[in-house]
């Protein structure tokens, strides 16, 4: 006979007949032990990590387990600390879901050991004799000259004042290790870039979909599936902090602002159907070719852009891909060209020069071609193309996480050897772009965006 499970792990590989069995050994008070047994339950990342750490920052998706983490954790630590104090995001969060929420601490503990929640004097009261107070980080000032042991944080990025932080943080003195568990769903903010550059702080990163066994089928039907692949699951499923990088042409809030009012009402349909359907009047498939091939050479950047009626561009596909030897991108050229019905190819030239006519060619002899050569900056190049950006002119047909991440780190000194990548993606979405907006052919020529700087730069704008 296996051995008895020692965790729900080893408790889900039995046979039912063998569970069966392990439950029936098992008396009333063991089986309404088991429930609250967190260590048999818990994900080996859900319990108190070992190491000289002063703040514990799971950052974890939703429905990851990140309340019953921090509860679990008050709980543990109540029995051996007579001050843990409960930090919300807003006083409804710290009632509503740190204390009385299904994963909150009162419906963690057993009888035994659950706390009596005195609401008006905003504090639980532990049968042994400790005392968890219960503080809102929208008021600020009640933590000024409070005192902690221990400190359960919740939903840090979205605490609306700082200084709610500030006032915590200085109140952490208590005893021989004060400690903090911050349970959160990252966001770009202030508050967690300090945190993750804080050498106090253990942080580890977890998805939704680590929980997933727990989850109703409903939620993952109806959120999961609707949100994964999108700049909203990644941080909020993936929970991946979108970093803004100071200086950069674009930040996340404007990438945002561009997908509004362009998405695809019929998700089931190709998007090249879709952008048929909208009327575009010029589409073009710009390309930035690699100067090598191999696994270890830069993307060739491959962009499907169109110009609707109003003259906005609508960034359509990214199709860039590594590794291809050069007639592979070629052939994808073409045949996204022909997919998307576009009207010519556009390609930078500095590196292949007139092999990439000849490659194109070689495939379709008849394809619509127009070669540029970039005689200035990467960066000088995206600036006017960043405007229309900041003019609400561009707009991204669905979530291009891997090239909107390359745009918001598009900075002046943007290095190449520091970064790890070069920006192709970038580069090609500009080739496009311009083609379709800033070039002559299209009645605003470049120059002009340069004129109206100088203009603003000099006051005369």
């Amino acid at each position: 006979m296996r051995p008895l499970p020692t965790h729900a792990r080893e408790l889900a590989r039995l046979t039912s007949r063998e569970r069966a069995s392990f439950f029936s050994h098992l008396n009333a008070d063991e089986l309404e032990s088991l429930k609250t047994l967190w260590p048999f339950w818990a994900r080996p990342e859900q319990l108190i990590p070992e190491g000289d750490w002063v703040y514990w920052l799971p950052l974890a998706g939703r429905g990851w387990g990140k309340t019953r983490t921090g509860a679990e954790t008050v709980r543990q630590w109540a029995r051996d600390f007579a001050m843990v104090n409960l930090i919300g995001a807003t006083a409804d969060d710290v009632r509503d879901v740190m204390v009385e929420g299904e994963s909150g601490v009162l419906a963690s503990c057993p009888r035994d050991e659950r706390p009596r929640y005195v609401a008006h004097r905003r504090r639980l009261e532990w049968p042994n004799g400790g005392k968890s107070l219960l503080f809102s980080a929208e008021e600020p000032e009640r933590l000024r000259g409070k005192q902690h042991q221990k400190l359960w944080c919740d939903e840090i990025a979205a605490w609306r004042y700082p200084e709610a932080w500030d006032q915590a943080v200085f109140g952490l003195r208590l005893g021989t290790r004060p400690q903090a568990i911050l349970t959160t769903t990252p966001r770009p903010t202030k508050l967690m870039r300090d945190l993750l550059a804080d050498p106090l702080t253990y942080y580890t990163r977890h998805s939704t979909f680590e929980n997933v066994g727990n989850l109703a089928e409903n939620f993952l039907n109806r959120v999961v599936r609707k949100y994964e692949g999108t700049r909203l699951g990644r941080q909020e499923l993936h929970a991946e902090m979108l970093m803004d990088v100071p200086g950069a042409l674009w930040t996340r809030a404007l990438l945002e602002q561009a997908q509004i009012g362009c998405q695809n009402p019929h998700p089931e349909e190709p998007l090249q159907a879709a952008s048929r359907r909208t009327k575009l009047t010029r589409i073009v498939v710009a390309v930035d070719p690699p100067a090598t091939s191999g696994e270890n050479a830069d993307e060739c950047g491959m962009i499907v852009a169109g110009l609707d009626e109003t003259r906005h561009v609508r960034i359509l596909a990214d199709l860039s891909r590594q590794g291809e030897t050069p007639l592979a991108w070629a052939t994808r050229a073409v045949e996204a060209y022909k997919t998307f019905e576009a009207d010519c190819i556009v390609a930078e030239v500095n590196n292949g020069g007139e092999m990439i006519e000849t490659l194109l060619r070689q495939i379709d002899a008849n394809i619509p071609y127009r070669a540029v050569r970039a005689s200035r900056g990467k960066f000088a190049r995206a600036e006017p193309v960043a405007a229309l950006y900041e003019q609400g002119r561009v707009k991204h047909c669905g979530v291009f996480a891997r090239l909107e991440d390359q745009m918001c780190a598009m900075t002046p000194d943007f290095d190449r050897a520091r970064n790890g990548y070069s920006p192709d993606r970038v580069d090609a979405l500009v080739w496009a772009v311009t083609a379709l907006a800033l070039s002559q052919e299209s009645g605003d020529a470049v120059f002009e965006f340069y004129r109206t700087m100088a203009g603003k730069q000099s006051g005369l704008g």
